[in-house]
């Protein structure tokens, strides 16, 4: 159990919460004391978040939303308030990528990504925005990529909307400043999630989903510093977790319009 209990009567909606990431995030946020409604896709995947959550079954909810439907995201931010009584941290996971030659990219593919990736943190976002004016020390927690800065092969419409994710968050930042709304992203790098093990919609950046043809040693410029247990490449979802835990907790009042890089110092 985490020995920080920074979340203890905070009201916390996150979504992407049913696998990787996300599930991390809501497990940790569980762990500090929040309350959390946990938002996804995949039913089968909040269920699971449900069983991993199992010592703090009272104080998790969960809501099925599709983040890139408007109406779906008003239904479920709604439900979340309405349950929660309020919101003070929100925290946008929810993504997919696309892995493809870019000449050989779709556009409805590209949308899809931007969709689901950009879009859908802008819904949520809004949706959510009211709540959050009311909220406690609120704190908003988006989801950039080292890919929105670094260069990721096959990986354009992600990278695309990563970095849209990253520059609309300093702008709202700025723009909610004078409301005490907080505004960071997290960068996460070689990471492992159902984006890196192909069990989510999402296919990996390096493994499930790649062309055939995929050369190799473009991705030498991506492989963590740090070492890794067993000699694995991804670190586990929690390394994540933790650094989300802080930037949407009290601790990190004094820090908005920005983002933190976890990499394991691939893109020192």
């Amino acid at each position: 159990m985490a020995s920080l209990q920074r979340y203890t009567d905070r009201r916390v909606l996150i979504t992407g919460g049913g696998s990787g990431i996300g599930q991390a995030t809501v497990l940790r946020i569980l762990e500090e004391g929040g309350r959390v409604v946990a938002a996804d896709i995949s039913e089968p995947g909040l269920k699971d978040t449900v069983a991993k959550a199992d010592a703090y079954a009272d104080r998790l909810t969960t809501v099925l939303v599709d983040v890139g439907d408007e109406e779906s995201v008003k239904a479920a931010v709604a439900e979340a308030v309405r349950t929660l009584g309020g919101l003070d941290t929100l925290v946008n996971v929810a993504g997919i990528l696309r892995s493809a030659h870019f000449v050989e990219t779709t556009l409805a593919d590209f949308e899809k990504v931007l969709r689901v990736n950009l879009v859908g943190t802008f819904l949520v976002t809004k949706e959510a925005i009211p709540a959050l004016r009311q909220g406690n020390g609120p704190a908003v927690v988006n989801f950039s990529s080292t890919s929105a800065n670094f260069s990721h092969p096959y990986m354009s419409a992600y990278a695309a909307s990563k970095g849209g994710i990253q520059s609309m968050t300093h702008a709202l930042a700025m723009e909610f400043s004078k409301d005490g709304i907080r505004f960071n992203s997290v960068q996460p790098g070689s990471i492992s999630s159902g984006m890196t093990d192909g069990t989510g919609e999402s296919k990996s950046s390096i493994g499930p989903g790649l062309p055939s043809d995929t050369n190799f040693a473009l991705f030498g410029k991506t492989a963590p510093m740090l070492p890794l247990p067993n000699g694995a490449i991804f670190a586990q979802p929690d390394a994540v977790a933790a650094v989300v835990a802080m930037l949407g907790s009290p601790d990190a009042y004094f820090i908005t319009g920005t983002e933190v890089r976890v990499d394991g110092g691939s893109h020192m």
